[in-house]
């Protein structure tokens, strides 16, 4: 599983560019808000899910988006929805709870976690993610995130908010 510094070292060999400041832990959004002060950019939530059949998605929409998660099953083809365990986190994409990031997808090699996207989070400046730890931001471009999926083999199911 990658830790922080290699993450960095891909993005580098990807030729990705980024920023990451650090901060005290944050678990939540409001919580982000208050203590990241001001990063331009898109800020993120990231949603760790899993179905009945044990099929697995990352989630990732801008901060302020309303998930419905049975709204969010029927648009992905899913059924019902619910947040997967710890346990289930760190075994697939080697995170904690409250450092969910897209980032995370450089560690699920065996490609069980499916990806779903926010199409906002394309548009625009920067994209702001924890890079592995929910003590540190890192900013990359929209186009140079997609990069990253598609060097990972995680092609994005691209959702408009609200499903």
């Amino acid at each position: 599983m990658y830790d922080p510094q290699q993450l960095f070292a891909k993005l580098a060999t990807l030729g990705i560019a980024q920023r990451t400041v650090e901060h005290p832990p944050v678990f939540t959004v409001e919580e982000a808000k208050a203590l990241r002060g001001n990063l331009p950019g898109h800020h993120i939530k990231n949603l760790f899910l899993r179905n009945k059949k044990e099929e697995m998605w990352l989630v990732v929409a801008l901060e302020d988006r309303a998930i419905d998660l049975k709204r969010l099953g029927e648009a992905l083809g899913a059924g019902r929805l619910s947040f997967g365990s710890p346990d289930r986190l760190r075994r697939h994409l080697g995170v904690e709870p409250g450092s969910v990031t897209p980032f995370a997808l450089v560690n699920d090699e065996t490609h069980l976690v499916r990806l779903a996207l926010d199409r906002g989070v394309a548009e625009g400046g920067p994209v702001n993610a924890h890079p592995l730890v929910n003590t540190m931001t890192t900013a990359i471009a929209p186009a140079d995130l997609l990069r990253l999926f598609e060097a990972t083999g995680h092609a994005p199911r691209w959702l408009d908010f609200p499903v």
